[in-house]
């Protein structure tokens, strides 16, 4: 099964806003499920905890990721969504604010698709989203096409 649903992986209640307030208003119809901590995404992805009963099989077409969270990071999270056959091909977006060189190569090392930077300023931001809205929902051809 395929889905549209963006899992948006986010501590930053801001962040959080930010991201579906752009995705909201550039038209993106796509529901954004958002998970707080390493965790609760985990969970989500493979209908366990919280999600319990959700098909694991009705995977996201889209990850948005951040590194630095609570209980479990996300260079953890990419690792277990990599490993597991289900979720091995779902597209994942590094989207943090972490420049240093060592995450980049982590994340990019464990399987991220792409590694963006949020920018500090408002309207860069909302940019980046745009861009990562445009290219992973409407132009990458995920395996098996577009349902």
């Amino acid at each position: 099964m395929k889905n549209s649903r963006i899992l948006l992986v986010e501590d930053n209640p801001d962040h959080q806003e930010l991201t579906l307030m752009t995705l909201a208003e550039n038209n993106v119809l796509n529901e954004v499920v958002v998970a707080s901590d390493g965790i609760e995404a985990l969970e989500y992805m493979f209908g366990t905890g919280r999600h319990a009963g959700r098909d694991a099989r009705d995977v996201p077409a889209l990850v948005l990721l951040d590194l630095k969270l609570p209980k479990l990071g996300g260079i953890e999270v990419l690792r277990q969504i990599r490993d597991d056959e289900r979720t091995r091909h779902v597209p994942v977006v590094i989207l943090t604010s972490s420049s240093e060189e060592e995450d980049i190569v982590a994340s990019l090392e464990n399987g991220a698709n792409s590694y963006v930077r949020k920018p500090v300023d408002f309207g860069r931001f909302v940019e980046q989203v745009q861009r990562l809205q445009v290219y992973w929902l409407l132009v990458h051809e995920p395996p098996g096409g577009r349902k």
